[in-house]
């Protein structure tokens, strides 16, 4: 009997190119980072401080913890949900964007429930880009920039093109919208290509926030274009006194038409671990979204539904729980802007008016060994032992988020 050799496999050259390069996404790496480290600065009398991750530290509201504790024991919870979510969950939320924003949308044909707004934007990505390899051909989404980490990759991993809209101090994070498609066309990118453009306000990492004249003018544009407007207001309820509150860009007559909306109870309800979300948009883009998710994660969490409905169905005593975690937030907005003028007063900021960061600038800290916003995080975890995200996660490098 003859044995043939043995062959070594190549399993990484099965992969798609899209997942080649691919790592963990950044928060957890910073996580992995921390956790390692967490012993030894133990052992020093100096615990990690961390000021990563975009998540609230305190619990969520108590009626919404008693409220999953009593769902899981209920017949029939532990099975399958629909694709769309359930109809108590889909008429709660449709009563949330009712009263929060006064806009009316149907709960049988526009909702759509999510495994958190991040699954939906990553699904919604996928359901517009059609895979190819070739930049000079692939579809572009329009993204912020600075913006949230995940939008790049999430849209490089279908094949798609990312195209940063530049946010900065002299537009006051909102660009003109017919300057973006200028720039586009000199840099040999046509307007066919445009797929969809993404708005988030209040923003990650900035805290920007946008009023219902910049959304108008949104809608006007997307419409005009064909482009899908995609607006992420995972941070809609987290916005300081003073601050007008955000807006939802359906308040926009005729929005529905070119918009698809993705709220997220993560961030308002401390609720990041249970992965619940929902979309609103037109008729046939909810059929599309929850046909997509029919196929993927098949749905969210039913007993993350039951409790949801604490949020809203109890909304009262929900957002006193709210407002409280949102005094936090702003008491340690204004200590740390006070340090800031007080110990380093050359390095820029900009105060945020919602979300819970703030995105500092750390270029004027660049020498030898510490050429980038990676190394003056890796410096600040190992000699201060403050973790922190370095800003080219979100597209500028000159700055550093602090959560």
């Amino acid at each position: 009997m003859t044995v043939e050799p043995m062959t070594k496999n190549n399993i990484k050259a099965l992969y798609s190119e899209s997942i080649r390069d691919m790592e963990v996404y950044i928060m957890f790496r910073i996580a992995k980072r921390v956790v390692e480290l967490t012993p030894e600065l133990n052992a020093k009398n100096r615990p990690p401080i961390r000021l990563s991750m975009g998540a609230p530290v305190v619990d969520p509201p108590k009626g919404l913890i008693n409220k999953l504790k009593e769902a899981v024991d209920q017949p029939g919870v532990h099975t399958y949900s629909t694709p769309k979510g359930e109809k108590f969950f889909r008429d709660a939320v449709v009563q949330r964007m009712k009263t929060r924003f006064g806009v009316d949308v149907n709960a049988d044909k526009e909702v759509c429930s999510l495994i958190g707004s991040k699954e939906g934007l990553a699904n919604m990505f996928r359901a517009l880009i059609s895979y190819r390899t070739n930049p000079a051909e692939q579809d572009v989404i329009m993204i912020p920039d600075p913006g949230y980490a995940s939008y790049a990759d999430a849209i490089k991993i279908c094949g798609g093109y990312p195209y940063a809209i530049k946010l900065t101090p002299e537009n006051q994070y909102k660009p003109e919208f017919e300057d973006l498609l200028a720039d586009m066309r000199k840099e040999g990118i046509t307007p066919d290509r445009v797929k969809a453009m993404v708005l988030n306000y209040p923003s990650n990492p900035i805290g920007a926030t946008a009023g219902m004249d910049y959304y108008e003018k949104a809608v006007a544009f997307c419409k005009q274009h064909n482009i899908l407007l995609i607006s992420d207001i995972a941070y809609a309820d987290v916005y300081f006194p003073g601050e007008e509150a955000p807006h939802s860009v359906l308040e926009v007559p005729g929005a529905k038409d070119i918009t698809i909306e993705f709220h997220s109870l993560s961030k308002p309800y401390g609720t990041t671990g249970w992965r619940i979300g929902f979309s609103f948009s037109s008729v046939d883009l909810a059929k599309k979204m929850s046909a997509f998710q029919s196929h993927t994660t098949s749905n969210p969490s039913s007993p993350a539904q039951e409790a949801a409905l604490e949020a809203y169905t109890d909304r009262e005593r929900a957002q006193a729980e709210v407002a409280r975690m949102v005094e936090a937030f702003r008491r340690r907005r204004d200590l740390v802007t006070s340090l800031f003028a007080e110990v380093v007063p050359d390095l820029p900021y900009v105060k945020p008016n919602g979300a819970f960061y703030l995105f500092f600038r750390v270029d004027s800290l660049f020498r030898e060994g510490m050429a980038d916003s990676g190394a003056v995080c890796t410096w600040l975890l190992e000699e201060a032992e403050i973790a922190m995200v370095p800003g080219v996660a979100f597209g500028d490098d000159r700055y550093v988020r602090m959560s």
